[in-house]
């Protein structure tokens, strides 16, 4: 079956999906989007995520020009028209078309589109016993200059520490602020474990504010009786972790092994193990689109 794109109003053969070569989001990174899951037939965390993408875009100044309400019946239409249950989506709004200069006022009209596909971003057997990252040279843009809970299509920071990654052969690299505090990594945010207690750089260490990450936080680790605290901290305390695991909406949830040439525990730990468990009995069970 040939995929099905939903773009500026009509769902269209995936290949006949285009946007135009002067479009800002192609030329400067000059738009928003949102990664969000499907389970079941039901879009995951949906109000948590149409929120964020209207205040990515009112930080920016760009305009949507549909409804919350249009926009979420194209996710739907998007996922029927592929047949899906189980899938993941990109919401995507760019500035439009305009002129070769910066000026956003040159574009009259964002162009809004959705794909609906299936996704895997790791191998499963990651998922059992857990992957192996690095630390990356390059740090995370200070939130003065580009604030990264404004959820762009500017990734060049991110694919940079990215190919140190590849570099390292390894598929995932952490990201330090620029005064050397843990941020998040290149797609997915950190937490650490010690003696059964969470820990995760708070948004002013400068990352995105995942939803998979609130998640995590709100209502999978208190369903095991694990309290979460957001607080600054340095490389010597993910090196001293009992366990290590990442966050996001493709990811999910996964274990860390190692950092560089340094073990982390035994593998992807009990609490790890514990919180992926919930995780995906909650989602399985009740994917609520709030």
């Amino acid at each position: 079956m040939t995929l099905k794109i939903w773009i500026d109003g009509k769902l269209v053969p995936k290949a006949e999906a285009t946007v135009s070569v002067y479009d800002h989001g192609l030329l400067y990174g000059d738009g928003v989007f949102e990664g969000i899951r499907v389970y079941g037939g039901r879009i995951f965390k949906m109000g948590q995520h149409v929120t964020r993408l209207w205040e990515s875009a009112e930080r920016i100044r760009l305009t949507i020009p549909y409804t919350r309400d249009e926009v979420v019946a194209a996710m739907r239409a998007t996922i029927a028209a592929n047949n899906l249950r189980d899938a993941y989506i990109r919401l995507v709004v760019t500035r439009g078309a305009g002129t070769l200069g910066l000026d956003p006022r040159k574009c009259p009209r964002a162009c809004v589109f959705c794909i609906a596909d299936t996704i895997q971003l790791y191998p499963e057997e990651l998922y059992e016993n857990g992957m192996k990252i690095i630390v990356a040279q390059r740090p995370r843009i200070p939130v003065a200059c580009l604030d990264p809970s404004i959820k762009s299509l500017n990734y060049l920071n991110n694919i940079l520490a990215k190919l140190e990654a590849i570099d390292a052969n390894v598929l995932e690299a952490i990201m330090l602020n620029t005064e050397g505090f843990v941020a998040e990594c290149t797609g997915d945010n950190i937490f650490a474990i010690k003696n059964r207690r969470i820990v995760t750089p708070p948004l002013s260490a400068g990352l995105l504010n995942g939803v998979t990450r609130r998640f995590v936080m709100n209502e999978i680790a208190p369903a095991i009786g694990c309290p979460v605290e957001e607080k600054l901290f340095r490389m010597d305390e993910l090196y001293g972790a009992d366990e290590i695991f990442l966050t996001g909406t493709a990811a999910e949830i996964i274990g860390v092994n190692a950092i560089g040439d340094r073990s982390i525990g035994s593998g992807v730990g009990p609490v790890t193990k514990a919180l992926t468990t919930a995780f995906r009995t909650k989602v399985a069970t009740n994917a609520a689109e709030d």
